[in-house]
């Protein structure tokens, strides 16, 4: 399954949540520890969806860029 996760920096870390997935989200030092982390994070998200007899939604979720002219 692929899941989209949204991600932001922050002054000190950056994080990620998944669209798909309400409350499953992550925080790292770096991008690339992050995207370590939310991955784990979807992992456990689902398999306590599983113990709670919940179904996994299936991956909905999309992004894109949009360009706009830079303001002075």
């Amino acid at each position: 399954m692929k899941f989209t996760i949204v991600i932001e920096e922050a002054p000190n870390n950056f994080a990620a949540y998944v669209p798909d997935l309400p409350g499953c989200v992550a925080t790292a030092g770096t991008k690339e520890g992050l995207l370590g982390e939310i991955q784990r994070a979807i992992e456990f998200h689902l398999e306590g969806l599983e113990e709670d007899g919940e179904p996994i939604p299936e991956p909905r979720a999309t992004s894109d860029v949009v360009e706009i002219a830079a303001r002075a």
